[in-house]
């Protein structure tokens, strides 16, 4: 609870209404208007579906008096506005004073790039942990703090919820945080009065492009450049396309990572474990070396686990350590096994949405199939519609079979979106199930001895969008129990 004044140090803005409510205290601030509550600040934000300067009269219904807005309302009489040129920069501003600046207290670590995100941070926030150091983490997996999990809406939640966290974290004694940072956030000042004592950069490539999110590439490009102006220390991928133009963008000292000769830091000998499911590489750091064990596959698990210790090597925790505790990281919905009841088939969950993440993921699991890949995916709707063509050719490319059914379709019709990508499948690999439990079952149902199966796009989410409300779908559970008619196996414990 702060006084409303107090609030508005760093804001320009213009006072409508009751100015007596200045000195008042404000319980809280809301951007949702079925969430206020009496002595809340209610922020009208625009968003691609909503602009909540409409729900204004909602909001003073559940008890908001004081409204930041970008323009005046036809509010009743006692109402105090406060019009901002830019809600979403007033909100971040006004969260920062409102939690007593946490960010001040914490050492903050960012992570943006196309892919990784998560699993970087992941990793960070593991390699902390095994060396006695309290990190917490927001993105896509959600805020974890401590031992307590909670999930996000988007990878970068807005600032308030950023703010709450770091102000959480720094309570219970966090040392650190490590954000995911897309470009949606970076654009919409989610990140706004946060400074990156380092900042990482994994890799760029053609996505969240569309209608509700970016114009153009370069569009997309620039905002997760903007980033670097706001970081203390860069580390940049250098096996990237677009290493060096990141690098040219950097305010601040950089170094680079990668299997690339001229990389700063490197991963040596990259290569499938001998036994198990994983990678084995050598960290390579000037003169010092380290062997690396992941029970995550893939080159891509190499670069990510690269960045994740030298980041933490720069906060002190030795290599060995760091290199140590990765053996044990596992990524929830990034190439992760799900044991189901039957052993001769493997199960693989992966959060793979785009054409390049998936078809790096059945590229990967290609090295370890010993029969065929039956990938089973679909598309989100009302978003980039570039994806579906790029997911299409890379599950047309990388699996014998190809099973296409819903996403998180939204408020688009499923049928539509799983003809479009099937149109550019060839028909005898392809089968198109809309019901995405039914289209589970089938390819449980139709793997062989060998084979393995990758369900891609969900990852993490115990959810299914649709029509705006997301319904409870634990592909996991679904996976892990189920029957095989051919068989009369009985589920997994």
């Amino acid at each position: 609870m702060e006084k409303l004044l107090s609030l508005l140090e760093n804001i320009e803005y213009t006072l409508v209404g009751n100015k007596g409510l200045l000195s008042e205290n404000v319980t809280s601030l809301s951007y949702n208007s079925a969430d206020v509550c009496k002595g809340a600040a209610f922020f009208c934000l625009a968003g691609a579906r909503a602009d909540g300067h409409d729900f204004a009269h909602e909001a003073y219904k559940n008890g908001a008096r004081v409204f930041f807005c970008e323009h005046a309302l036809a509010l009743p009489r006692g109402t105090l506005q406060i019009i901002v040129e830019n809600s979403r920069l007033a909100l971040a501003r006004t969260s920062a004073a409102f939690f007593r600046h946490p960010e001040k207290k914490l050492a903050l670590i960012a992570v943006t790039g196309t892919k990784g995100k998560s699993t970087v941070c992941e990793m960070i926030s593991h390699i902390f942990t095994h060396a006695g150091k309290m990190c917490a983490t927001v993105g896509t997996l959600g805020i974890k703090i401590g031992a307590k999990r909670e999930p996000t809406e988007n990878s970068t939640p807005e600032s308030f919820i950023i703010y709450k966290a770091l102000a959480e974290a720094a309570a219970q004694g966090a040392e650190y945080a490590v954000l995911e940072v897309s470009s949606q956030a970076l654009c919409t000042h989610r990140v706004e009065g946060l400074r990156f004592a380092a900042a990482v950069f994994t890799n760029l490539s053609r996505d969240h492009i569309g209608a509700h999110e970016h114009p153009s590439f370069e569009h997309y490009k620039s905002a997760k450049k903007s980033l670097f102006s706001k970081s203390d220390f860069a580390l940049i991928c250098a096996d990237d396309a677009f290493a060096e133009e990141f690098a040219q963008a950097c305010a601040c000292p950089f170094s680079t990572y990668g299997t690339a000769e001229a990389a700063d830091i490197r991963a040596l000998g990259v290569r499938p474990k001998q036994s198990g499911f994983g990678v084995s590489f050598l960290y390579s750091e000037g003169k010092m070396q380290a062997r690396v064990n992941l029970s995550l596959p893939g080159d891509f698990s190499a670069l990510n686990a690269l960045a994740a210790i030298a980041v933490c090597r720069r906060f002190g925790v030795p290599l060995t350590r760091a290199s140590k505790a990765l053996e044990s990281a596992e990524i929830r919905g990034r190439l992760e096994y799900v044991p189901c009841a039957r052993r001769d088939i493997t199960c693989i969950i992966d959060y793979a949405h785009n054409g390049i993440s998936l078809e790096k993921a059945l590229a990967t699991l290609r090295a370890y199939a010993r029969g065929r890949i039956i990938c089973l995916f679909g598309s989100v709707g009302g978003r980039t519609r570039e994806r579906r063509r790029g997911l299409a050719e890379a599950a047309a490319r990388g699996a014998e079979i190809c099973i296409v059914t819903s996403d998180n379709p939204d408020f688009e019709d499923p049928s539509a979106i799983i003809e479009e990508i099937a149109s550019y499948i060839p028909r005898e690999k392809c089968f198109c199930i809309a019901d995405r439990a039914a289209a589970i079952s089938a390819a449980l149902n139709m793997a062989e001895s060998g084979d393995f199966l990758l369900f891609a796009g969900k990852g993490h989410e115990e959810y299914q969008l649709v029509c705006g409300k997301k319904l409870p779908f634990s592909e996991r559970e679904l996976i892990k129990n189920h029957i095989f008619k051919n068989y009369g196996l009985i589920p997994s414990p």
